[in-house]
């Protein structure tokens, strides 16, 4: 199994940007799916999660409103559509994966099994 995060880029503040990721095997299903970010000399944050069922959701109280995360199953792939972006969401977004029972513990790095690279989400003032 394997993610690849992609479509970051470069937006004003007030803008919109969406990043994917694509989960390759035939684990998609049976994942629970996660977004992360690290900013400038910062430490890696959970953002949003999304369980398998994808009718359940949890986000960082500091995007809630703006940001929301979906799931695809016919394309295997996780989405993290970000609106009204602000400075401070510049950051490398990274999707995770965690591949066993729930757990409950999905704002932490740990309850993840699975980590992509990371895409570059720059916003400018």
């Amino acid at each position: 199994v394997q993610l690849q995060a992609y479509g970051g880029g470069l937006v004003q503040a007030g803008g919109f940007l969406r990043v994917s990721c694509v989960v390759s095997g035939r684990t998609f299903g049976s994942a629970v799916l996660g977004w992360f970010r690290q900013g400038p000399g910062k430490e890696r944050e959970f953002v949003a999660v999304i369980k398998r069922n994808g009718d359940t959701t949890y986000y960082q109280n500091s995007v809630k409103g703006r940001f929301t995360i979906s799931r695809d199953k016919t394309k295997n792939t996780v989405y993290l559509q970000m609106n009204s972006l602000k400075p401070e969401d510049t950051a490398v977004y990274y999707c995770a994966a965690r591949l066993r029972s729930w757990g409950g513990h999905y704002w932490l790095e740990a309850f993840y099994d699975l980590w992509g690279h990371g895409t570059l989400v720059t916003v400018s003032s």
